[in-house]
């Protein structure tokens, strides 16, 4: 395998690794987005704007989006706590058996 090819593979694998970074909670952000979502559109238009269930809907919305940003700046921290560097020996990015501080 040539220089280029193996820097190609670390870059592939840091990539996949910073993608997967708070993957969990964004989809947890998406769940509970869709989930507001349906609360107030089940509140407005089937028991006439019951404010009983539009309240919890806006709340479980930005529940989402705090999941989000949360996701958003724990990739944020760890990249520039780890950022990239194609000079690197052969590093470990990938490797889900490697502990990460």
């Amino acid at each position: 395998m040539t220089d280029e090819a193996a820097t190609l593979d670390r870059q592939v694998a840091y990539l996949e690794r910073v993608r997967a970074l708070g993957r969990p909670q964004r989809f947890a952000g998406f769940v509970a987005c869709a989930l507001g979502v349906a609360m107030m559109v089940l509140a407005k238009y089937r028991l006439d704007g019951a404010p009983w269930l539009l309240w919890p809907g806006v709340a479980v919305i930005a529940l989402g989006w705090i999941l989000f940003v949360y996701a958003l700046a724990r990739r944020l921290v760890w990249v520039r706590a780890h950022p990239f560097d194609p000079d690197a020996p052969d590093s470990n990015v990938g490797d889900p058996n490697i502990a990460e501080t």
